[in-house]
């Protein structure tokens, strides 16, 4: 039986400072930190997804992962139900550096607004929104 993939369940990104890098997803984007498992795990949950963060030199027997495990390597999209000129002003007022934008891109769904910068670990960050 052939299968389709339905949604994005989860991503996992490499850390070198997990906490660091909670605290950061927390205030620039309002995820919720969820701490769970043994060894001890941190999620970041939003909407119907979660980020785990996994210590980048974590054991393969603590934590299958990728084959190469390096901090800063991910490039994300995250949507926000806001219009671009309140993703730029909510950056502003955390201290976040823009990295380009507001520029269009194209998305999933269309053409959209997005904003990049970068979290603490130098991972490339978007937030969009298809927002007029």
């Amino acid at each position: 039986m052939r299968f389709a993939v339905d949604r994005l369940d989860h991503c996992v990104i490499n850390c070198r400072d997990i906490d660091k890098m909670a605290s950061w997803y927390q205030r620039v984007l309002g995820m919720e930190r969820e701490d769970f498992g043994s060894p001890p795990r941190v999620a970041l949950k939003f909407g119907g997804q979660k980020i785990n963060l996994r210590p980048h030199d974590a054991s393969a027997e603590d934590w299958i992962a990728a084959e190469t495990c390096l901090p800063g390597t991910q490039d994300l999209c995250f949507i926000v139900a806001v219009a671009v000129p309140d993703i730029v002003g909510q950056f502003h007022s955390c201290g976040v550096r823009i990295e380009l934008g507001p520029v269009t891109r194209q998305g999933a769904l269309g053409p959209m607004g997005s904003v990049y910068c970068r979290d603490p670990e130098g991972n490339l960050i978007e937030v969009s929104s298809y927002s007029p």
